[in-house]
């Protein structure tokens, strides 16, 4: 039991952090100044639902695209780390990273009637690092009940991520540009710190595959 509510904690912790939707939501507003507070949430809906799914299928056929391309576990556990300090560091700077969302893909959102699927479900909910998180824990699921917490976990923060879009779509009052600096810095250190864990297990395991005991 213990074991599942950690690896439950590691998972939402892990997985909210990176997605970071409280971060999300004024890039979202920004995107969508003429829609009305309906549209918005209508959209959020659709950009949450396509982003679990998303995560969810990479999560359940991310080893199986590593064994096709013959990308070993701690290769990817290595690479992902990396990804995911790229990100946090940009976050203990207060910055939107570029890894989630370029000036580019803003821009061209801001004409867009719809921007559910892009860029808002994918790259900024479902992107790079999200991706990575979510297959890096399936990895470390070690049997069935921790897979179907994982799958429960990308639900849980997707329907976190609706309701704080929902909220945003509605009101911009909770949006202090100072508390959200602070929160984000602290969930960079956060993100930072799984990210170095990632990157140990990974080279744990790349000792264990060139020089086996």
């Amino acid at each position: 039991m213990t074991d599942w509510v950690q690896f439950g904690l590691l998972a939402f912790g892990s997985l909210f952090v990176i997605v970071d939707p409280i971060s999300t939501a004024p890039a979202f507003l920004a995107m969508t100044p003429q829609n009305t507070p309906a549209q918005r949430v209508r959209m959020a809906r659709s950009a949450c639902a396509v982003a679990t799914g998303v995560l969810m299928l990479f999560a359940a056929a991310g080893q199986s695209i590593f064994r096709f391309l013959g990308i070993t576990l701690p290769a990817f556990q290595i690479a992902a780390s990396l990804v995911l300090l790229l990100v946090a560091l940009d976050m203990l700077r207060a910055q939107r990273s570029r890894v989630q969302e370029t000036r580019e893909e803003t821009e061209a959102a801001t004409v867009k009637e719809d921007i559910s699927v892009t860029p808002l479900a994918i790259p900024l909910l479902a992107g790079p690092g999200a991706i990575s998180t979510a297959i890096l824990l399936q990895s470390q699921a070690r049997d069935w009940i921790q897979h179907g917490i994982l799958y429960g976990v990308i639900v849980l923060v997707m329907a976190a991520s609706y309701l704080i879009l929902h909220l945003a779509a509605h009101s911009t009052r909770f949006l202090n540009p100072i508390a959200l600096n602070i929160l984000s810095r602290v969930m960079g250190l956060l993100l930072a710190a799984v990210a170095v864990q990632f990157m140990i297990n990974g080279l744990r395991a790349l000792r264990g595959e060139l020089w086996p005991a």
